[in-house]
């Protein structure tokens, strides 16, 4: 660690942390496109990142910003030097690991987790989906809660279609409820499968891309892959299947112990959903909430809440989120 005075400020310390960069392409990934990855850890910690040939600095006047800061460089040209590309969302993860000490798990990030029909490699972008899919992994069923972006269906659908691949499940069960269609879908045109789609649209296209849209269309015709509404799931034993329920805020109580009970021989259940979307009446309470409450210490069941900080869509994304939870902690105050 260097230290020298603010040249504008010179009652000012300013301390330096350098180090050496082994290649220009490295730099280039670090920086990113109009040097969005530095300006954010810029933004983050209040340094400055310059760098001299292959000598990178990192300086400021906090020097406890700029000893977080130079770890967080130092995971990133770790994900580089292991392949990586480098964007805002794998910044900030990096920022988070370092924060809370983890930083040893940026390995089990970077692991595969599926591979998409076009040979795109699926990876867990923040260490909260990475517990995430730990837990699908080791338990027979998963609640999965948490705000739109973290990945809760797409990883979901991915792991679905590994196990399928890898002969551990004979099909793939989605479903999801109908909650604006009030679960009575006859007045809609069609048969069951073009009144459900508008409610399901986000799970065909996971499914689509993990398995390439004919494959996708020829397993969906044998019945491999199956798509209903929830209250199709009555009366049913679900054995050796992948089986998703998407959007499970929106179930009532009965409807979730309903669906969970539906588990047969062989199958593993994910369940997914918002608590912060909630589409019914506010009398009725969700079967989402209620499961983690009846559920909590159960074998062999885990829940899994992934924060604002697991969201990977666009940054704005993130803010979005953040506003709405600071205005539902202020008008709950206010109540």
């Amino acid at each position: 660690m260097k230290i020298g005075y603010n040249k504008y400020r010179m009652d000012k310390l300013v301390f330096k942390e350098n180090k050496k960069v082994s290649s220009i392409n490295a730099l280039v990934s670090l920086f990113g496109n109009f040097d969005e990855n530095v300006k954010l850890l810029e933004k983050e910690f209040s340094v400055a990142v310059s760098v001299h040939g292959s000598d990178l600095t990192v300086s400021g006047e906090d020097e406890s910003n700029v000893l977080v800061c130079s770890k967080v460089i130092d995971l990133l040209l770790k994900l580089i030097s292991g392949g990586e590309s480098i964007n805002p969302t794998a910044v900030r993860c990096c920022i988070d690991l370092v924060a809370e000490g983890k930083a040893d798990e940026i390995q089990g990030i970077m692991n595969v987790v599926a591979v998409t029909s076009r040979g795109k490699q699926i990876k867990c972008k923040t260490a909260g989906q990475r517990e995430y899919v730990k837990a699908i992994r080791t338990n027979s069923v998963v609640i999965s809660i948490g705000p739109a972006g973290t990945g809760k269906t797409y990883l979901a659908v991915a792991l679905a279609v590994t196990a399928y691949k890898n002969h551990e499940v004979d099909k793939i069960i989605l479903t999801r409820p109908a909650v604006e269609a009030g679960e009575r879908l006859g007045f809609l045109p069609g048969d069951l499968q073009t009144k459900v789609d508008p409610y399901l649209r986000p799970l065909y296209d996971a499914l689509q891309e993990m398995f390439g849209i004919e494959n996708y269309a020829k397993l969906l015709e044998k019945g491999v892959i199956e798509v209903a509404p929830l209250a199709y799931m009555r009366g049913r034993t679900l054995s050796h299947a992948y089986i998703i329920l998407d959007e499970a805020q929106n179930t009532t109580p009965e409807q979730m112990k309903m669906f969970l009970t539906r588990m047969g021989e062989g199958s593993k259940i994910i369940v997914t959903g918002d608590v912060t979307q909630i589409d019914l009446p506010r009398d009725v309470k969700s079967g989402l909430k209620d499961a983690v409450e009846v559920l909590d210490g159960v074998e062999d069941i885990a829940v899994v809440k992934l924060t604002h900080k697991d969201i990977v869509r666009h940054k704005l994304v993130q803010d979005i989120v953040n506003a709405y939870e600071r205005a539902n902690k202020k008008n709950k105050i206010e109540e």
